[in-house]
């Protein structure tokens, strides 16, 4: 079972997914010398980004960052994640080297060829992680759709099942732009740690379903990392309709 934080509003959700990635953080770059992170879009940058980019115990300069999924269009759209995690936490950090940064290839994106910018990005993950195993993600932080989508693997698509591949092409996805590249589920299930952030009252039922109705399989319940761990930090409004012994106090 995914360990839920709920806080009472929007600041507090920030400020522990701040105090929970600065001990990640830590953790990672004492083991093993960097901090391995993969994004996804949405409203969760910005939830993100709060506090932590002005968080002065984090050592950005060790940070590697990825994207969970990404949009195949230019890397100055407005429906880029790129675009979303750099002006809302990037832009922040000057520490943070251009050369650990790991968006989409522009140029496959921009062409909208989304098969070239699957296995572009793949072959990144590759040099970097250095393996032709699963990769292992210190942190993947994702949001959750409101059809209980995350990355861009969407209800009842066959990407769901795709067990070879690190990143996928889609090119009909439900939600637009329709062409895409996102991570698979073996990856999601390597990491070490994968925090859902998601808030808002509008969120409260797919939540509810997601953490007290297991047998649903909606793409969310299908992360279960291996070898790690799953957290879900949101807001009470988002909260409101699970049990209350379906969350953990944060400390």
């Amino acid at each position: 079972m995914p360990i839920v934080y709920s806080f009472a509003d929007g600041d507090a959700l920030s400020g522990g997914l701040n105090s929970f990635v600065e001990k990640v953080s830590r953790d990672a770059i004492a083991n093993h010398g960097y901090l391995s992170v993969a994004i996804s879009g949405g409203s969760l940058p910005k939830i993100l980004s709060k506090d932590l980019k002005t968080n002065k115990n984090v050592e950005f300069d060790k940070w590697h960052v990825f994207w969970a999924d990404e949009r195949c269009v230019p890397h100055d759209h407005e429906d880029s994640n790129y675009l979303e995690v750099r002006k809302s936490l990037l832009d922040h950090i000057p520490q943070l080297q251009q050369a650990n940064i790991h968006p989409i290839h522009e140029a496959f994106a921009t062409a909208k060829d989304t098969e070239k910018a699957a296995a572009d990005y793949e072959q990144q993950l590759k040099s970097f992680f250095k393996t032709n195993e699963w990769p292992a993600f210190d942190l993947i932080l994702l949001g959750m759709g409101p059809d209980g989508h995350c990355c861009s693997l969407f209800p009842g698509h066959p990407l769901l099942d795709e067990k070879t591949r690190w990143v996928a092409p889609i090119n009909d996805s439900p939600k637009p732009p329709p062409e895409r590249i996102t991570l698979t589920f073996p990856v999601l299930n390597h990491a070490r740690l994968v925090v859902f952030v998601t808030a808002g009252d509008g969120k409260k039922d797919m939540v509810q379903q997601i953490i007290e109705q297991p047998e649903k399989n909606l793409p969310c319940q299908r992360v279960k990392p291996s070898e790690g761990h799953v957290y879900w930090f949101i807001d009470d409004a988002a909260a409101s309709k699970l049990r209350k012994e379906s969350c953990s106090e944060y400390k």
